[in-house]
């Protein structure tokens, strides 16, 4: 039974929503995400009012799924935690996708889900499932609050122990936390005053001091997945020391003098001669990077100061929180820089339009001011190839899983938090995953986002990898490819996205895109950018040729 907007009883779930949401804002936590529903009203006016109060900015998404992402992409941007508030049932579960992202690419965020009181759980009612621990081992931790239990100083301790382990604040490891809020009728009223929290601060773990790594033997830095600053730091200290750099696109840390823009074509070459590798970061696309990981006859030292490491060939000798480097060989970067220069060449000179150029000709239009979204796949191995440039874009990409799903929202909650246009580059299967994120509810303001679609019609990737070889395809297997891997869909895209009342730009030459990119915009736009899946493979099958050319002419 409702109550009665009248009576001035406070109803324990509205002062449970009060006071969450208070000591949320109260801990540094800017940004909550919010879905509608029901079983969530006293959290979402909370919310609400905390925002008209000027102590948090407050955003609407209708689907779960796409707002986990974009909650995500918040706290990408801001590098501090973001909540998402749902109501009970299968929204809850929708967010999985987002939280397992998060989990492993260490993204601090914090579901907080609106739940029936626990005595109805297993009866049948409506919308009501066992909340706790439907995210599996995702969340680093999971926590309850009642609003029956009328306690508002152990809400308070729920909430303050959710941001600090989300933070990382004691253990330096980032990541989801989940926050299972019960709340019964009546679900709207006055909460009246809550009394203020009493103030709680905890300082992050004092910093390990370096551990000095000799110049010794003949080293490269492979850097993977990591956050802007990290990632130039990296960059500073490769330069320093002149170590080769093989830097994926998302590590921040492909700049400088150091960075080797064709590593992955090279590395066949100069695996006998590496002795040492240093892991920062998490490294991701690659086989021949997970290849050299394995190798049990290379020192491999991960360096990484959240007690999580990547170890994917089971090599790992060391794990160091930091390190301090000492000057390399240069005759042994000059090695690589030569390689890498006669390479860069044969690609000047020969390769065509296609993803590679696509992502190449992106890369280029944006500079250190300005931020970049790569989806999975293709397009951020095409920019993994894209000339080293003196002054990048910050660059995002969901890499912790790896997954195509959800990369609009993510890009368009980075594109919020910053708020600076973003351009993210995706192929037509990521889009299509995510094309409900391209509608932004109608009372909220649209981020400046351009999405530049690398349409393939599917999944061209396999195309290169062993299901799409040409001796499966002429095989036992040859009737299967188009169906399982590849999947070409019907829709056209571009039609998709005006459906949407979002502008398209249809691009089919490099000049095209650069006049694109490089026109002002507001608001979310659609360039639609058609590819010949074909060309994909043998472009990298040229890129392979180049580069073992470009080695026998160091030989030589």
């Amino acid at each position: 039974m409702s109550q009665d907007l009248f009576d001035h009883t406070p109803p324990p779930s509205m002062v449970a929503g009060a006071v969450i949401v208070d000591e949320l804002a109260g801990l540094g936590v800017c940004e909550v995400v919010c879905c509608p529903g029901s079983r969530s009203a006293p959290l979402a006016y909370a919310a609400a009012l905390l925002e008209s109060e000027g102590r948090i900015r407050l955003h609407i998404r209708v689907d779960e799924r796409a707002a986990g992402f974009f909650a995500l992409g918040l706290a990408k941007a801001a590098s501090r935690a973001v909540a998402i508030i749902t109501t009970s049932g299968t929204a809850v579960a929708n967010l999985a996708p987002a939280l397992a992202e998060a989990r492993y690419g260490q993204v601090p965020l914090i579901a907080v889900s609106a739940d029936r009181p626990s005595t109805l759980v297993g009866t049948g009612a409506n919308q009501t499932a066992n909340q706790v621990g439907i995210f599996g081992n995702t969340p680093i931790e999971t926590w309850r609050i009642s609003s029956q239990d009328n306690s508002p100083d152990a809400w308070r301790a729920c909430v303050q122990r959710a941001v600090v382990t989300s933070e990382g604040r004691l253990s330096g490891r980032r990541g989801p936390v989940h926050l299972n809020v019960e709340l019964s009728e009546p679900l709207i009223g006055d909460p009246g005053p809550i009394s203020p929290g009493v103030g709680f601060q905890v300082d992050h773990p004092t910093a390990s001091r370096a551990v000095h790594l000799d110049p010794g033997p003949r080293t490269v830095i492979v850097a993977g997945d990591m956050g802007v600053d990290e990632g130039r730091w990296w960059a500073e200290q490769a330069h320093r020391t002149q170590i080769p750099l093989l830097a994926e696109p998302s590590s921040n840390a492909r700049q400088g003098s150091a960075a080797v823009a064709g590593y992955r074509y090279l590395l066949a070459g100069f695996l006998p001669q590496i002795e040492r590798v240093i892991i920062a970061g998490h490294p991701t696309l690659h086989r021949s990077i997970t290849a050299l990981l394995t190798r049990k006859d290379k020192e491999i030292i991960a360096v990484n100061s959240s007690g999580q490491w990547p170890d994917p060939g089971w090599g790992v000798s060391r794990v160091l929180p930091q390190v301090q480097l000492s000057m390399g060989d240069p005759g042994w970067m000059n090695t690589w820089a030569s390689a890498d220069g006669r390479l860069r060449t044969k690609i000047n000179e020969h390769l065509s339009w296609g993803g590679q150029a696509l992502a190449a000709s992106v890369v280029e239009a944006l500079g250190d001011g300005d931020a970049l979204v790569l989806g999975a796949s293709h397009p951020i191995r095409d920019a993994d190839m894209a000339p080293i440039s003196p002054a990048p874009p910050r660059v995002y990409a969901n890499r912790g899983l790896a997954g195509i799903d959800g990369t609009i929202a993510t890009a368009t909650g980075i594109a919020t938090g910053l708020g600076t246009p973003v351009v993210a580059l995706m192929g037509d299967l990521t889009a299509f995953h995510d094309l409900t994120s391209l509608a932004v509810p109608a009372l909220e303001t649209s981020s400046d986002l351009s999405v530049v679609v690398a349409d393939d019609n599917g999944g061209s990737i396999f195309a290169g990898m062993e299901y799409g070889a040409s001796r499966v395809r002429i095989g036992t297997y040859a009737d299967y490819f188009e169906r399982l891997f590849a999947v070409p869909s019907r829709i056209n895209l571009a039609d998709v996205a005006r459906g949407f009342s979002v502008p398209v730009v249809e691009v089919n030459s490099p000049a095209q895109l650069s006049a694109a990119l490089t026109t002002p915009w507001s608001g979310v736009r659609f360039l639609h950018v058609p590819l010949e899946r074909q060309s994909r493979v043998n472009q990298e099958r040229d890129l392979v040729q180049w580069g073992r050319e470009a080695l026998t002419e160091m030989e030589s």
